[in-house]
């Protein structure tokens, strides 16, 4: 798949991560990459507030359908490219990161140790996030098991919270 033939179809274009998932190699990591640059200029909106969990839910609820439906298209369960779910995960993590750790490290480490971990539980798949990507067919499965790599990375985040903060 090419930028060109992405941007025809805007429900490619958005799975792919507005084009990022097209970045070899590693599209996932380059898709949060692009997700938390996205993220960055609205943050003051979304950190901790209402707006930012509405509109977290909204893009799961429309990541089902954009992933699924791209899956679909492209014959193949989950393919790399398809990185709508990785922004919806580290979204997750960045609308719910613990306000003591943004005083004490700032947006920037915040945003850095986000990235970092929402990865590595991406890329790991400890239980139940394997089992869950295994069996869960469609756009839901595609989106489920970022979604739980992004809780994962949460309780990381706010137990580093309560326990030196």
């Amino acid at each position: 798949m090419t930028l060109s033939q992405l941007i025809k179809n805007p429900t490619h274009f958005l799975a792919f991560g507005l084009g990022s998932g097209l970045i070899t190699p590693a599209p996932g990591t380059w898709g949060t990459l692009a997700a938390v640059v996205l993220f960055l200029p609205f943050q003051q909106w979304l950190i901790g507030s209402w707006f930012g969990v509405l509109l977290l839910l909204a893009s799961f609820i429309i990541g089902i359908y954009l992933c699924g439906q791209t899956a679909k298209d492209l014959g193949v369960h989950d393919f790399s490219g398809i990185v709508w779910d990785e922004f919806v995960g580290v979204w997750l993590v960045l609308v719910c990161l613990p306000p003591s750790l943004l005083a004490h490290w700032g947006l920037w480490w915040c945003a850095l140790a986000a990235f970092i971990l929402f990865r590595f539980f991406d890329i790991v798949k400890p239980p139940p996030i394997h089992w869950l990507d295994q069996r869960v067919p469609g756009g839901l499965g595609i989106m489920i098991d970022d979604v739980l790599a992004g809780i994962f990375a949460l309780i990381v985040l706010w137990l580093s919270a309560e326990l030196f903060y």
